[in-house]
């Protein structure tokens, strides 16, 4: 019996999609080609990899909670699982439950009351270092401030000291698990990613060590899972997990923001009045943040255009059927937020930046599974009420003290581990008055 595969483009689609992808620099525009001629389901053949694509509402229901079990997120061969070896990110089934469980309750709605104030004085601590009418690339210096709250919050540790030392090391596991040629070549060489994965490594344990000696019941990730009874090796792979995705996703959320603000002067000086309205000059809060609803409209309109995490992968566990399409079993399946946010069927005008999408009035009617940027199902982004917090706390904060007026120079779309504005966003910041 002959298996029918979601289709593959035609090749007009595959010329208009290389063009796309010259343009463009990089393999969302050509996915984006493939899903106008083909829909929300379609499979492609890229130099032997050769995953089938989903994307749309109903393609994620399916994936993320209908048929939740029969995919897998863990893929051997792939550098993220090499690299997290047993984090939450990167197992399955019971093992991804308990260690779920066992890192919830440091990422509490209640615990965000906690990390507030440090989420006002790493930005602080950061933007100390700007001179009146610098231009600095905010992609940098928003990197600086998501690496200090992640392990500032979560860790209980101040990174000041040790950030610049392990930056490069850093950006070279982050450029490890980006696309790249593994993808093509299965065990593909690490190349010098190997001291810079000891490097952090060793950070990791030295801090485990640490608080495995001090014993002093503290509610941050760290110490919950210390308490827990897990071996080293087990909290070193959760500590990663967060240290990487927890930082990476909340870098690119704030550098796009700052981008799309630059972009359009008219929605920053909104955003703005906003801020100097409900905030009076005082420093952003839990409770006076709840007021700023503009900002909540321009942030989750910044992750509709550039979600950062733009691609999902899972391997298909037993043969499935999607919409008349046969799913085999073994099959490599990603998942495309990116493609979702952008599909004209679901959003008018996709690649415009209109915050007031998000407003009450025009969110009526949205179907589900359309807007989902940190995930869906029981599987979403455990960090999804921390980084969302945390974005309008920084932004808020940058839009009381500082202008910014974004360089001319081109920004495009790269997909490295997350979906990043390169070669970077670089602005040129005034204090105010």
């Amino acid at each position: 019996m002959s298996t029918k595969l979601p289709p593959q483009p035609s090749a007009q689609a595959g010329r208009l999609a290389l063009t796309a992808l010259l343009r463009e620099k990089n393999l969302l525009a050509a996915l984006e080609v493939f899903r106008a001629e083909l829909g929300d389901a379609f499979s492609f053949n890229l130099l032997g990899f050769d995953p089938i694509m989903l994307s749309g509402p109903e393609a994620n229901r399916f994936l993320l909670v209908e048929q939740r079990d029969q995919f897998s997120w863990r893929i051997p061969t792939d550098p993220v699982a090499k690299l997290l070896r047993k984090g939450v990110l990167v197992t399955d089934g019971a093992e991804h439950d308990h260690l779920r469980r066992a890192m919830q309750p440091a990422l509490h709605k209640r615990m965000l009351t906690v990390y507030v104030e440090m989420f006002r004085h790493y930005t602080d601590q950061v933007t100390a270092a700007w001179q009146d009418g610098q231009t600095r690339d905010l992609l940098i210096e928003m990197r600086r401030v998501a690496l200090l709250i992640l392990v500032g919050t979560l860790f209980r540790v101040d990174f000041t000291s040790d950030l610049d030392d392990l930056w490069p090391s850093i950006m070279t596991m982050l450029k490890h698990i980006s696309p790249g040629l593994w993808m093509f070549w299965t065990n593909a060489p690490a190349g010098n990613a190997a001291p810079a994965l000891n490097a952090v490594d060793q950070y990791l344990y030295d801090i485990i060590q640490e608080r495995r000696e001090e014993n002093d019941g503290g509610e941050d990730l760290l110490s919950v899972l210390v308490a827990s009874g897990m071996d080293d090796g087990l909290i070193r792979d959760q500590l990663l997990t967060m240290f990487i995705a927890g930082h990476d996703t909340s870098t690119a959320m704030l550098a796009w923001l700052l981008y799309l603000l630059g972009k359009h002067p008219d929605v920053m000086a909104r955003a703005r009045g906003e801020v100097d309205t409900h905030l009076k000059g005082e420093p952003p809060t839990i409770e006076n943040a709840a007021q700023l609803r503009y900002l909540q409209c321009v942030i989750d309109e910044t992750l509709r255009l550039y979600p950062p995490i733009h691609l999902g992968t899972r391997r298909i566990i037993n043969d499935l059927q999607f919409q008349g399409y046969d799913l085999p079993e073994g099959k490599r399946a990603n998942y495309s937020i990116y493609l979702t946010h952008r599909s004209p069927e679901y959003w008018p005008d996709p690649g415009v930046f209109n915050p007031d999408r998000f407003l009450p009035e025009n969110e009526r009617g949205r179907q589900p599974y359309t807007y989902l940027p940190f995930g869906g199902g029981p599987r979403n982004c455990i960090g999804a009420a921390f980084a969302q917090v945390e974005a309008k706390i920084v932004l808020a904060r940058l839009l009381q003290t500082f202008d910014f007026t974004l360089d001319p120079a081109r920004v495009h779309v790269t997909m490295g581990a997350t979906l990043e504005p390169r070669p970077g966003v670089m602005m040129t910041v005034r204090k105010r008055g």
